[in-house]
């Protein structure tokens, strides 16, 4: 089969790499192997970037149908990634400070960070001025389930903590205790 790119039911381009036999299996030589995991790296971030995924789990390789199995299986050429290998690159997404093992202490499940903390600061912040929201207290809940679909819908709440405690350090957040758990008062600008 000639490598070619193509494009998945959701809509997303997946590279002519991802036609590729070898592609799917991990490599003995290093640099062959250094390469396969830049793209495999490059595919992760892109994908959940593009399908708005944040959870990624080593089981993935195994559930036909998942939110993953657009990427980590090709059934053009009856190839599909082994556990072996998510955990690997999984890990090399964590050395890289693209991903965080959640929950922490196990190293099966990680949050993909296709936008890093400071990032999602930003966005935090961006989505309460556009809100009017700002100097409001808003539990965790309203922020990652709001009754308008946002950029924040669904992020995980442990990457939300880390937003918020890049948004507190610049001055912009102060995280307030409220009677259902934690909240966030965002802030117009630094003290």
């Amino acid at each position: 089969m000639q490598l070619s790119t193509h494009t998945t039911p959701s809509g997303f381009l997946l590279p002519s790499i991802h036609s590729a036999h070898p592609f799917f299996t991990e490599q003995p030589n290093t640099a062959t192997q250094c390469t396969f995991d830049e793209h495999w790296t490059r595919l992760i971030l892109s994908y959940a970037r593009y399908r708005h995924l944040f959870i990624l789990r080593v089981e993935d390789a195994e559930v036909a149908g998942g939110d993953w199995d657009e990427i980590l299986r090709n059934e053009r050429i009856n190839r599909r990634i082994l556990p072996n290998y998510l955990a690997s690159l999984i890990s090399k997404l964590v050395s890289r400070n693209l991903a965080f093992y959640e929950p922490p202490k196990q190293t099966r499940s990680v949050v993909v960070l296709w936008r890093l903390p400071e990032e999602w600061a930003d966005v935090l912040h961006s989505w309460a001025t556009a809100t009017g929201q700002l100097n409001s207290i808003l539990t965790f809940y309203e922020i990652t389930d709001p009754p308008v679909p946002s950029p924040l819908s669904g992020i995980p709440v442990s990457l939300l903590r880390r937003a918020i405690t890049i948004l507190t350090r610049s001055g912009r957040a102060q995280v307030i205790g409220v009677a259902d758990g934690e909240g966030v008062r965002l802030l117009a600008s630094g003290k």
